[in-house]
């Protein structure tokens, strides 16, 4: 019979509690921005609490921490980890539930007096979220060779403050030669909350993630004609607004014709000139659409280019501001990630992600799965995210005995 591991209720407990006072809004949630105050004291927290077990902790040139337990062999490194940086007025779970899960797994191989061939190391993801400075998943990005560092660096953020120089201020900068790469690394697990309603409207404890969906996301800008609110007849006007919003209703019309799947938003609109009195000249707006099967990605793209050229009376243009395939996890690794699952007796099922993770961008260079635990209500990127302790203890075990799966190989 397989020798089932269980991390500490009370531990994994305390790890929640405490990292939520790093950037605490006092309304039950985080503001914890990259390589801001309040960030930099979560990873001071995550080192010292990793070096009590006696990992040893370097970091890379975009302030990657790798925290590492030595394995009884010279074999490449397993990895599980995620991201401490939040958006602003997030939640406790998002990105910092798969770092602290990482360390309550290590914790319990260290307290269990658990053997390992390999080394494990504890992973964290500078500036995955983009909130402070652009783009998402930006350190992940670069080691893969997604982003060009020297662009990265000088990414801004609202006060004018460069990536760089926050780098170099926070005391995390590393050197290259210590990124995760696939000549030292064998494999990356990262746990996450769901960020979804699916798994708890399903009464799932667990969820087995396959991949990343595929994405496109595409700006329409709609030229007509300002004109005083109060003396241009209907009929002979040129309304950008008028035009964008039949665009909308065209595009969800045909959009629902496909895969129910899918999913799609209008996350961003921007109206010129927005002033009240007058008839609106121009207008852009945005849309995400997402599934698994590229072919219905292709349908989306169709559908965005059959529309008409021009709509009540205004041009109608459009381009794609970025897109990216569907990424499909190592295979083995989802097969252990599900086989435990079953091990505990936690309900799971199979699931793609919506949302892009750094796991996605290291999956190119390394072995790579991820496991889902609930998300109350489906909420995440506001304060009220959050996750039942047992479920988040669930996903730490199931990680944990996923790790000591890849171990043996």
């Amino acid at each position: 019979m397989e020798v089932m591991f269980c991390c500490d209720k009370k531990r994994m407990e305390d790890k929640i509690i405490t990292f939520s006072k790093f950037g605490d809004t006092g309304k039950g949630g985080i503001t914890r921005l990259a390589l801001s105050e309040a960030d930099l004291q979560a990873r001071s927290e995550i080192c010292t609490r990793m070096k009590k077990i006696g990992a040893d902790i370097i970091t890379d040139d975009m302030g990657n921490i790798y925290a590492t337990l030595k394995g009884a062999e010279d074999l490449p490194h397993i990895a599980m980890g995620s991201h401490c940086d939040s958006v602003v007025q997030g939640g406790n779970y998002d990105g910092i539930l798969g770092v602290l899960t990482a360390m309550e797994a290590a914790e319990t191989i260290v307290k269990e007096n658990i053997e390992h061939r390999h080394p494990i190391t504890v992973t964290v993801w500078t500036n995955e979220e983009g909130a402070r400075f652009d783009p998402a998943m930006m350190s992940s990005g670069v080691i893969t060779g997604k982003f060009d560092k020297s662009k990265m660096l000088a990414s801004k953020d609202k006060e004018g403050t460069t990536f760089e120089e926050a780098l170099e201020a926070s005391g995390y900068k590393g050197g290259q030669k210590n990124r995760m790469n696939p000549k030292d690394y064998m494999a990356l697990l990262e746990l996450h909350i769901e960020q979804g309603p699916v798994l708890e409207a399903e009464k799932i404890q667990i969820g087995v993630v396959e991949g990343v969906v595929g994405m496109v996301n595409y700006e329409f800008e709609f030229a007509g004609q300002a004109g005083h609110a109060g003396t241009v007849p209907q009929k002979m006007r040129q309304d950008a607004l008028l035009a964008a919003s039949e665009a909308i209703l065209y595009l969800h019309r045909e959009l629902d014709k496909l895969d129910g799947k899918l999913v799609y938003t209008t996350g961003r609109i921007i109206c010129s000139p927005n002033v009240h009195t007058i008839i609106p000249d121009n207008v852009k707006f945005t849309l995400d659409a997402r599934h698994q099967d590229p072919e219905v990605i292709k349908q989306v793209v169709q559908i965005i280019k059959n529309i008409p050229s021009e709509i009540a009376k205004c041009r109608v243009s459009y381009k794609e501001l970025w897109s990216r395939k569907t990424v499909s996890f190592n295979k083995e690794f989802v097969d252990f990630v599900e086989k435990n699952a079953k091990l505990y007796g936690y309900s799971n099922m199979r699931i793609y992600s919506g949302p892009g993770h750094d796991a996605q961008f290291i999956s190119d260079m390394i072995p790579t799965t991820m496991i889902f635990v609930p998300s109350i209500g489906g909420h995440s990127h506001c304060e009220i995210e959050k996750t039942k302790l047992e479920d988040c203890l669930n996903g730490a075990n199931v990680l944990l005995q996923t790790i000591l799966d890849i171990d043996k190989k």
